[in-house]
């Protein structure tokens, strides 16, 4: 039986560790390269690899967790054929059937907006691998904290191998990605990727795993996958332990299996006995999960709308139709206009945002690739990509971080023909509009067959009804007066008859008509009692969101009435424009405008130190306890970070004009230490730090100990931060530590995702900053700033 079948029937037992299980067992030393062993050491990794598979393991993963070029060059490639080589042959050598899983792990870097690595990049370097790896049963895509990342990996392998994909994430302890991705929005995004197995690992052990299970199960029809660690990491005399025995760990995996787990095996710390502690679960029977209702559902990178109960808006305002000022921010390519749009319409309630850049004298394929990019750095609503160049469509549906909402496809076979297999590939939810080869029909009889064409034909490509809205097409009243019922009637039959979603440009209904605001909110009210699924509505029109709020406290879809209450309780001030200041734009992450409005604000008499000390640095911890409450996530805080930035470049030129140009508030070193070549969390660290005014040396990563001490002696540091990402490296921060205490009595503050704050101590470590905002305030204490 070939591995696609048997992941979907069976329980299958994969492997454990391998780099901590390398350091443990035959002398990988602290921060070396496990994957360069294929190299070097082969023997070793075929002989690791053959304990897994007497240990009970029916799929093993290549020795490839890291081998991309960007960590090592152009031997990336003779790794990965390597490292298959080996585990084929012990694969072929096995008395019973064994499957090779192609290693794929993160790159380490994030993906432009929010790092300096284009998605495209990030795509090749996954391509690379898989080409080179494409000898193995399935790809097994692991350790992932963005889900953007995935993405990239994820069409790497579909673009180039037709193998199975395992595509598996990394949950911090609130059981979101490290861009903010709930449960509901991670089972959207990679289900949507048509991965055929979703998976958990790494981050920690299986007893931690149990709490998002349940959740994600209900939200998926693909099987689960976790590899957990064999718990909490800690040091007991120089050596790594972990706190979860083989006994503990298979007990906790069996209750996995029980809720419908169906591949099981380990991550960090975990060896050949705890897989054989756990490959007594083949024999149980795997749970037979009953097929989940598919919920329609869109998604960005972190946050998720479904279609089916309550009616959802799609802002209009990023569509040049109708819109001067619009058309002159797309001519020019001022992003930041954009920008303020899109957060203009989510604070004034919309779930989508529609975008639109068509205009015959702009290059709308890049437009529209840069607006989606722009538009997602600052908010985390979902988008729908709307465009009649199709060419256009796939390339932003493409580099859409999440599953759009598509716009459209109509009951034209050509338009089938090109939109369906997009779908296919790329996920999401598709407009289906009811017109044809003919035209728009005249009646509603008319619209609904093109309807059932539409689904019969997507049918022959795997896509049900559920993933399309279907959008009967508003004609203005003022060339014929039926046109409103005829509308209404196709959104009843489709939601009452026919189980269809549907979606509506309201507007369009009065066009040519004077009081156009009056005619489009009555009119939207008897839509959505119609049943009309989601309005293509303008969200900052007063009449149009008191209707939209009215009708969800009348239809229940307004719990407690709490947005009825909040929003009429205050109507008066909600609705006044508001006025953008500092603190709002660095808020919003607009940065331009936060220069603009720092230079006004010199120009009208403050201290640039003032602008620093009362408005700078409080809307700085604003942000960061935002973001440690989960309100807001990475990306924001980025976003915020550098328009912060910006309006310090603009206050330090100034100070340097006038001669008044003050000293940081100190000096910090930060590195990664050796051996570990991740350095997104120190990145993140250090623009945080400068934003707080602290000069900040940045030594990289994969930083020797003694390079540490000779930088902090001739900058003078305050303070040293160190960071590590790796299990296998966390020893060298242990050492790294011990070093630089008998040398010198700099405080040292510890961060990184295998890190807690017992374990810090337990390292001689001064001080753990869980995220990027605690080494602000580890610094101010530091430095006498704050108490």
């Amino acid at each position: 039986m070939k591995i696609s079948e048997r992941i979907k029937n069976e329980i299958l037992i994969m492997d454990g560790a391998c780099g901590t299980f390398l350091q443990t067992n035959y002398g990988l030393k602290g921060g070396e390269k496990p994957e360069s062993w294929c190299l070097s050491h082969p023997e070793i990794i075929q002989e690791m690899h053959k304990l897994y598979v007497d240990a009970g393991s029916d799929i093993i993963l290549t020795n490839t967790f890291g081998a991309n070029r960007l960590k090592f060059g152009e031997l990336a490639p003779l790794i990965v054929g390597k490292a298959v080589e080996i585990a084929e042959n012990v694969a072929v050598g096995s008395s019973k059937k064994v499957y090779v899983g192609l290693d794929i792990g993160p790159t380490g870097k994030l993906i432009y907006p929010f790092g300096d690595l284009s998605f495209e990049q990030a795509y090749e370097t996954f391509k690379e691998m898989v080409l080179a790896g494409n000898n193995a049963d399935l790809l097994v895509i692991e350790t992932m904290t963005d889900l953007y990342e995935l993405k990239a990996a994820v069409l790497a392998c579909k673009e180039n191998s037709d193998l199975p994909i395992i595509a598996s994430v990394t949950l911090d302890s609130s059981g979101k990605t490290l861009t903010g991705a709930d449960l509901s929005t991670l089972a959207c995004y990679i289900e949507g990727l048509g991965v055929d197995v979703l998976g958990l690992n790494c981050g920690f052990g299986p007893q931690k795993m149990l709490d998002w299970i349940p959740e994600i199960i209900s939200k998926v029809n693909i099987p689960i996958m976790i590899k957990p660690n064999a718990g909490m990491p800690y040091i007991i005399n120089g050596k790594l332990k972990y706190d979860t025995d083989e006994r503990a760990f298979s007990e906790y995996i069996e209750q996995a299996v029980d809720m419908g787990v169906s591949l099981i095996g380990g991550c960090c710390g975990t060896t050949p006995s705890y897989i054989e502690a756990v490959s007594r679960l083949r024999d149980k029977s795997p749970k037979k999960r009953g097929t989940n209702k598919y919920v329609p559902m869109i998604c960005s990178y972190a946050k998720t709308v479904s279609f089916g109960e309550k009616p959802r808006i799609i802002g209009e305002r990023l569509n040049p139709t109708g819109k001067a000022p619009l058309k002159e921010a797309l001519r020019s390519k001022n992003f930041d206009y954009i920008k303020a749009e899109a957060i203009r319409q989510v604070e004034s309630g919309a779930d989508i945002l529609d975008v639109n850049v068509g205009l015959p004298d702009i290059l709308e394929k890049e437009m529209l690739k840069e607006s989606i990019v722009n538009i997602q750095a600052i908010t985390d609503r979902p988008l729908q990509i709307d465009t009649a160049d199709m060419e256009g469509m796939e390339q932003a549906i493409r580099i859409y971080n999440g599953i759009p909402l598509i716009n459209s496809v109509n009951g034209k076979k050509e338009s089938m023909e090109v939109v369906f297999p997009l779908m296919e590939k790329y996920g999401g939810i598709c407009v289906a509009l009811m017109l044809d080869e003919k035209g728009i029909p005249e009646t509603s009889e008319g619209r609904l067959d093109i309807a059932k064409r539409i689904i019969k034909e997507a049918a022959k490509y795997g896509l049900p009804k559920e993933r399309f809205l279907f959008d009967p097409l508003a004609m203005t009243i003022s060339t014929g007066q039926a046109n409103a019922s005829i509308v209404l009637d196709v959104i009843r039959v489709c939601k009452y008859n026919l189980g269809l979603n549907t979606v509506l440009g309201v507007s369009n209904i009065s066009f040519g008509l004077p009081n156009r605001a009056l005619i489009n909110a009555v009119f939207f009210a008897q839509t959505l009692a119609a049943g009309l699924s989601a309005g293509i509505v303008d969200p900052t029109n007063k009449a149009m969101t008191d209707v939209y709020n009215a009708h969800c406290a009348l239809s229940g879809n307004d719990s407690k009435f709490e947005t009825y209450l909040s929003t009429f309780s205050s109507s008066e001030v909600k609705h006044l424009e508001e006025v953008l200041t500092l603190e709002k734009a660095i808020e919003k992450g607009l940065r331009k405008e936060s220069g603009i409005l720092t230079r006004e604000l010199i120009s009208s008499g403050k201290e640039p130190l003032d602008i620093v000390n009362n408005l700078l640095i409080p809307t700085l911890d604003k942000i960061g306890k935002n973001f440690e409450m989960g309100s807001i996530f990475l990306p924001q805080l980025l976003q915020s970070a550098d328009s912060a930035k910006e309006a310090f470049f603009v206050i330090k030129n100034e100070l340097t004009r006038t001669n008044a140009m003050s000293d940081s508030k100190g000096t910090i070193v930060l590195a990664t230490v050796e051996g570990d070549i991740h350095d997104i969390g120190k990145n993140i660290v250090k623009v945080i730090l400068e934003n707080y005014g602290y000069r900040v040396i940045d030594l990289g990563k994969d930083v020797k100990k003694e390079e540490i001490l000779q930088a902090s002696l001739d900058n003078n540091a305050g303070l040293i931060g160190l960071s590590a990402l790796m299990t296998t490296t966390v020893t060298n921060m242990e050492k790294t530590i011990g070093y630089l205490k008998k040398r010198i009595s700099i405080p040292i503050m510890v961060g990184g995702a295998v890190l807690t704050e017992k374990y810090a101590e337990k390292i001689g470590a001064n001080y753990y900053a869980k995220d990027a905002m605690s080494s602000a305030r580890i610094a101010g204490i530091v430095f006498g700033l704050q108490k």
